[in-house]
């Protein structure tokens, strides 16, 4: 007799129910990049509408970081930290192959035993784990799930990289997502392109220390023309797509929370989906920096605390990057 398999009971929907995020204390600025590389603050901003980033210290290790993310993102979702089912860092600056920094955070952050896994997906991450957390809700294998996206991308900042000197920054974003009575997160749009996988990449693979001990340390470089048009002209079809699959129009949007690579981008991806002047943009790139799996949760939780969003707005998120990969989807903001 073949026996029959109960199936889970997932939530009809799911939705983003809080959010948090932590910039580092020290604030970098541009001048202090000018120390190491021939160029200009004028050259900078110009480039890419960075005039300051933030840079970790020895004690706001990738951990810590998301552990103030992570607490504020808790206790804005009103539940207790025991009732998360699953934690999700996505992050590419744990030097740690294994454990997973995600089972310390769960630890840490005091949710029991819930499953804990970390992700990397670059630029993206924050979207793949999001979609992950969505489909977890809905599918019946957590009830809530907290996803974190963290970076302390000046360990791997080359500072005499005149390309990308100036780009990295560090921080910690994070939500919590859990049931909803009606749609709140969108269908995602995502995928890869290994074809152009060395557009972005890390300069020396580890294994390489096992021979070479004089080896530079390895640090985050890319073909910063070949990565601005791909990301200008391919990503602006991925949001479109990512609008459509929800059924909003352009003029339906309230808020666009891009990653927060390059100012230029932001900016032309703007023009390209004819986005109305309504719609608020999160340009914290020019303060925050390029934090990859961070920025769009630390850009998403800056307009709510400063008001330039509110509860309720609808939003367009896309991330992209190394991989090359990327993740678009329309949501409900918290």
């Amino acid at each position: 007799m073949t026996a029959k398999i109960k199936p889970a009971k997932g939530a009809a929907y799911a939705r983003i129910m809080g959010v948090g995020g932590y910039r580092p204390v020290r604030v970098v600025p541009n001048e202090e990049i000018l120390k190491h590389i021939d160029s200009s603050d004028e050259w900078i901003r110009s480039r890419s509408g960075i005039a300051t980033r933030h840079w970790a210290g020895p004690d706001e290790t990738v951990t810590a970081m998301s552990l103030e993310a992570a607490g504020k993102a808790i206790a804005d979702s009103g539940i207790a930290p025991e009732q998360i089912d699953a934690v999700i860092v996505s992050t590419v600056s744990h030097f740690k192959q294994t454990p997973a920094v995600a089972t310390e955070i769960a630890h840490k952050v005091g949710a029991g035993r819930p499953a804990a896994f970390d992700i990397s997906a670059g630029c993206a991450g924050f979207g793949y784990g999001l979609t992950m957390a969505k489909d977890m809700v809905t599918g019946g294998s957590a009830e809530y799930v907290l996803v974190i996206g963290v970076e302390r991308l000046s360990d791997l900042t080359d500072l005499e990289d005149r390309a990308t000197a100036f780009l990295f920054g560090d921080g910690a974003g994070a939500v919590v997502v859990g049931p909803s009575k009606e749609p709140a997160i969108g269908p995602v749009v995502w995928g890869s392109e290994g074809d152009k996988a060395e557009t972005i990449k890390q300069t020396v693979a580890w294994d390489v220390y096992r021979e070479e001990t004089d080896v530079r340390f390895p640090a985050i470089t890319q073909e910063g023309q070949a990565v601005f048009r791909w990301a200008v002209f391919e990503m602006a079809k991925i949001a479109q797509r990512a609008l459509d699959e929800a059924g909003v129009a352009p003029e339906d949007l309230d808020v666009f929370i891009p990653h927060q690579a390059n100012m230029r981008i932001i900016d032309s991806m703007v023009k390209t989906l004819k986005l109305p002047d309504s719609v608020t943009v999160a340009r914290d790139v020019e303060t925050t920096g390029n934090t990859s799996a961070a920025s769009i949760p630390l850009a998403m939780e800056r307009l709510l605390a400063t008001g330039a969003a509110k509860s309720g707005d609808t939003a367009l998120l896309i991330g992209f990057g190394a991989g090359l990969v990327y993740a678009a989807t329309v949501v409900t903001l918290p």
